[in-house]
Order: C-alpha cells, then structure tokens, then sequence
C-alpha cells in the first residue's frame, strides 16, 4: 500500500469517496505490546477531527490508572470549555479482572463483561458516538463471557458511520474474519526478556 494507494479497486459500485468514508472495524491483537497504545493514537485523531469518541476499558481493575485515562478526560475537558476536538467518554468496565482478579468471582466478572457489551450494543444501536475504543475486549470473548457471534453480527450490522477498534491479545478468529484491518503485535525484543521491570512512561 505505497503512499496510502489501495493496491485494488474493487467492483462494487462504490465511488471512491464513498469507500474511502466507509466505517471501519478494527482489530489490534497479538502477544507484544502497543495494541492499547496504537488504539488510543488513532483515537488521538479522532478527537482532533472532531469525533465523539468513548472508551471502554474491559479487563484491567478499576483502581489501574493508564495515563491516557488522564490525558483523554483533560481533552474530553478541554472540548468542554472551549469546543476544541470532540467529546471524550471513559468506561472501567472490569471489577478488577485478568492481570489480577481480587474483587467478586468470576460469575461476578462475566456478568460485568455481559453487562459492559449490553451498553456499547445499545449506543451502537442509538448511533452515540463517532468511534468506539473497546480496550482488552478479546478477553471477554476468549472466556466465553461474551458471545463472538453476537458481537461480530451486531458489529457488522451497526448503522450509520462508527468506527471500532478492539484491543487484546487471541482474537476470535470470527472477529478477525469480520474486521476490516487487522493488525498482529509480534515480538521481536523486548526490556523484560533481560529482566528489566515496565516503568512510567512506557508501560503506564
């Protein structure tokens, strides 16, 4: 894909500003790092063209501070004031789950995961937002606690123009089917494999 050209055009009736405005789904998966922080850049654009973006944590605990938490609220507060960018919406769906789950069971966290999705099906439905930042959300889906199938048809059927991107590591492979671009983290090196612990700044 040189210079941002398609490598194809196909045949199917589209002009070519209709095809290049269609909503996308979008998948960022794979074991190496950058999947969150390549979603959260592309929700950087977003916001600076102006779109209603939302943000839906799924997996990390609620008490965990990513520091796009803070930087995306400040926008959401910036927009507020003086109408700059786009309105910015953050959801902890988790009660403290994967990495490190402390708080209620596991009935507990699938109901959480289930009620989570509920939500971000009925503002999919209401047209709420511009693009929709469904972070950590394969894990749900890997458990079991969500249904992939559900999820891949209410995607593909969503109305009018919105953007998705899922983050996580083991994407369904009906998700991946599913999604317009896909993108796999594989690692090549990384500081941990020498011992060295994540640090501010890069991993938080």
């Amino acid at each position: 894909m040189p210079q941002g050209q398609p490598v194809a055009v196909p045949e199917d009736g589209l002009t070519t500003r209709q095809r290049r405005n269609r909503a996308l789904l979008m998948v960022h998966t794979g074991e190496m790092k950058g999947k969150s922080t390549a979603a959260f850049g592309l929700g950087l654009r977003g916001w600076n063209q102006g779109w209603d973006l939302a943000v839906f944590q799924f997996v990390k605990s609620a008490r965990w501070r990513v520091g796009e938490e803070a930087a995306f609220r400040a926008l959401g507060d910036l927009h507020e004031r003086t109408g700059q960018g786009g309105p910015v919406q953050w959801h902890k769906m988790g009660e403290g789950w994967s990495w490190s789950r402390k708080q209620g069971d596991e009935q507990d966290h699938a109901e959480a995961a289930l009620q989570g999705w509920r939500e971000i099906a009925r503002r999919l439905a209401a047209r709420a937002h511009d693009l929709y930042i469904l972070d950590e959300f394969t894990y749900p889906l890997k458990w079991g606690w969500v249904d992939t199938d559900e999820v891949v048809a209410t995607l593909r059927d969503r109305p009018g123009h919105q953007h998705v991107v899922i983050t996580g590591r083991d994407a369904p492979e009906a998700l991946v089917e599913a999604a317009d671009l896909v993108t796999h983290m594989t690692k090549v090196k990384h500081p941990m494999d020498s011992g060295q612990k994540g640090q501010r700044g890069i991993e938080w």
